[in-house]
Parts: C-alpha cells; sequence; structure tokens
C-alpha cells in the first residue's frame, strides 16, 4: 500500500508540476493560466495529449516539437521530475499529516517561482501573497515548536535578504526578499539561515560554472530563485540531520 500510494503522489506531483511550468511561464506575463491550451512556443502549434505526458513525451520526442523540429527546453521535464521526485518524499516524510499538505504547497511554490526567474529574472508579488495566504493558516494548525519558530523564521529571512539588498545595493532581488519571508513562515529561524546559506553555495557555484563553459559573463545577472528553491528543499528535508551532524563534528 505504501509503495502504491508513494506511486500515485509521484504521478500527481508530476502532473501538477507540469501545470506549474504553465503557472510559472504565464502569470509574470499576465497571461492566463487557462487558455489557450499549451502549444509550441516556437510554431505555436497546439500540443496533443500525448505531447503532454510529463517527462516521457519529452523523452520520447528527443526534446524536439513533433510539428517544427525545434529544441525544446529541458527546464519543461526537469520542473516535472523534481514535482514527482518531491511530492513522492513529502509522503515518506510525512505521511497522511497536515504537514504533508503544507509541505505540498512549499514545493509547489517553489517550482512555481523557479520556472518565472528562470524564464523573466521575476518572482510575482502575487504568486508569493496566493501561497503565503494558504501557508499562514496551516501554520497555526499546524506549528512549529516552539510557535514562535514560524514568524521569527519569517522575520529573519526577509530582514536578512532585505540587508544584503541594502548593503549589496541591489544585489539581491526584491522577489527573493519576499520569497524569503514565506520560506521562513514554513521552515523556522535555524532551517531558513541553513536555506540560505546552502542556496548561496549552489547559486555561486551554478554561476562560476556558467561563466566557465562561457553561458554567462560576470557582469550577467543569474536567477536565485532556483538556488533558493534547492536549497530550501534540503533544508526542509534534511536540515535537521545536518545541523545535528555539524553540531556533533565540531563541538
Amino acid at each position: 500500500m505504501t509503495i502504491l500510494l508513494t506511486a500515485y503522489f509521484v504521478i500527481a506531483g508530476m502532473l501538477l508540476a507540469s501545470f506549474f511550468n504553465v503557472v510559472g511561464l504565464r502569470s509574470p506575463a499576465g497571461q492566463s493560466i487557462v487558455y489557450p491550451g499549451s502549444a509550441c512556443p516556437q510554431c505555436k502549434k497546439s500540443l496533443t495529449w500525448k505531447e503532454l505526458i510529463p517527462v516521457f513525451s519529452f523523452l520520447i520526442q528527443r526534446g524536439k516539437c513533433r510539428n517544427c523540429g525545434k529544441v525544446i527546453s529541458p527546464v519543461y521535464p526537469m520542473i516535472e521530475a523534481l514535482g514527482g521526485l518531491f511530492f513522492g518524499l513529502a509522503y515518506i516524510y510525512f505521511g497522511f499529516t497536515m504537514e504533508l499538505i503544507v509541505a505540498l504547497i512549499l514545493i509547489s511554490l517553489l517550482l512555481i517561482i523557479s520556472v518565472s526567474d528562470i524564464a523573466y529574472m521575476l518572482i510575482p508579488d502575487k504568486i508569493l501573497l496566493f501561497f503565503l495566504f494558504l501557508l499562514i493558516p496551516l501554520r497555526v494548525i499546524e506549528p512549529l515548536t516552539p510557535w514562535w519558530d514560524a514568524p521569527l523564521g519569517a522575520a529573519s529571512g526577509f530582514i536578512l535578504l532585505l540587508l544584503i539588498a541594502i548593503m549589496s545595493r541591489g544585489g539581491m532581488g526584491g522577489g527573493d526578499i519576499k520569497l524569503y519571508a514565506v520560506i521562513g513562515l514554513v521552515l523556522g529561524f535555524k532551517l531558513t539561515l541553513l536555506s540560505f546559506f546552502i542556496a548561496t553555495f549552489i547559486g555561486t557555484a551554478a554561476g562560476l560554472y556558467a561563466i566557465y563553459v562561457k553561458k554567462k559573463s560576470r557582469k550577467d545577472p543569474v536567477p536565485f530563485g532556483p538556488s533558493i528553491a534547492a536549497g530550501t528543499m534540503i533544508a526542509y528535508f534534511w536540515g535537521a540531520e545536518i545541523i545535528s551532524t555539524y553540531t556533533d563534528f565540531f563541538f
């Protein structure tokens, strides 16, 4: 039964992540997330259900549009695969609890903002507010221990990135600052700081690699949202173990 339920969450995560791709691409542009249906961004041909199977359609078509032959962005299947992976992982970790709902909402937010930040270098306020209003009552119903850890995490996440933005004179985007307020509400104080540390490490490594392969120059901005998403997921699922290992080793 556990295997079947895990498979269900994996499939549900992949299907929803396919929709999150649409939200992340259309919402910042002010477009409807419902109409029109999905189409090839190059030739504009509407996609059939066979071309909309998460991950597998991309693999079967070898990463190209069946109509025009143009290369499909690997971001689409990557987001779908991550949706399946983390939805399944959330069920394994939390089972049928209120924290599972918190986890699924957080994963959904991070996938959407990753798409929007990659596509537009933008994390829309309307997306952050939508998820914030979902997460606040959930954190009241399913509080952290102690209860004030959630508001402390939200405040510290916001203030930390705000200070960095001020000191770096715009080196941190406003969307990143507000995103960390939402993340802090879910993770609490310690895991929020850990999340930022991991995100900074990942973002720096990704930026250096992009420069090395000449995809970016030193002056080109790099979207920080995907690194924040990665750091947050690592901290959320494995942060307690990471902190425990660190303190046991050094103290």
